[in-house]
Order: C-alpha cells, then structure tokens, then sequence
C-alpha cells in the first residue's frame, strides 16, 4: 500500500477512536464535548447540512484525513514527520485552540465549559499519539523520539 493511502487509513483510524473516546466520555460524564467533532454551524456554505448527523460524521472523518496528510507533508519539509512531539503540540495545542469555535454556535458545549474544554483537548492528545505512533509504525522511514 502506498504512502498516501496508509496516511488516509491512519486518519480514519485515529478519528474512528477520537469519536468514541469522546462518546464514551459522553456515556460516562454526560458531558456533551463530542458534539463539536460534528458540528458545521460556523462554516460558510456547509452550514446548511449542519441538521444531517452523516454529514458531520464524514465532515469529522475528512478533517481528520486532511489533518493527518497534511501535518505529515508539512513535517516532511523539515524532516520531522518521524518525530511524535510535533504531533502532539500540534493537534493538541490546536484542539485547544478550535475548541472555542463553540462561540460560534447555539450548540453545546459552551466556550466556558472547563470540563469540555478538557475532555476535548485530552482526547485531542490520545487522538495525536496514535497518529504519531501509527505515522511511526507503518509510513516514516525511520524510527525517532
């Protein structure tokens, strides 16, 4: 399989496990954070779908994809894309970040949710360390901490 489809498959794997990390945070707090993986409130054009649940199911999954491809060809440029720390501080710090994109939205959580803002980060982390560790194992030439 080539490096790009191994890439793709690394996407859907870590968003697969973001989802029902974030679900069973959901099963288990009650705390709605999950619902921010789907929701397109504030996109111009594609707001219109924002009612379709498989629309924002796959919005999340091709976010995940294009974060994943990118993020490794970025890293490529200077030769880190074997290394774990850029992930993590990217997807982490970045999650953190988009987090308050809830502003823009009628829909839970609200931007002053500290627990969500947690739950959404911290399953932003296990979300990079499995992308790291997947780009690791099956797409980077060589191994690096």
């Amino acid at each position: 399989m080539n490096k790009f489809a191994r890439l793709i498959g690394i996407g859907i794997i870590s968003g697969l496990i973001l989802a029902v990390l974030l679900q069973v945070v959901y099963w288990l707090t009650g705390n709605e954070a999950y619902i921010l993986l789907y929701n397109v409130d504030y996109f111009p054009l594609i707001y219109v779908f924002s009612e379709s649940a498989w629309f924002g199911i796959s919005f999340h999954f091709m976010f995940c994809i294009a974060s994943v491809v990118g993020l490794y060809y970025i890293l490529s440029f200077i030769g880190w894309q074997s290394f774990i720390w850029p992930y993590i501080i990217v997807y982490t710090a970045g999650s953190g970040v988009l987090y308050f994109l809830t502003l823009l939205t009628e829909k839970p959580p609200a931007a002053d949710d500290g627990m969500a803002w947690f739950y959404w980060t911290a399953s932003h982390l296990v979300f990079s360390i499995v992308v790291a560790w997947l780009v690791r194992r099956f797409v980077a030439s060589k191994s690096k901490y």
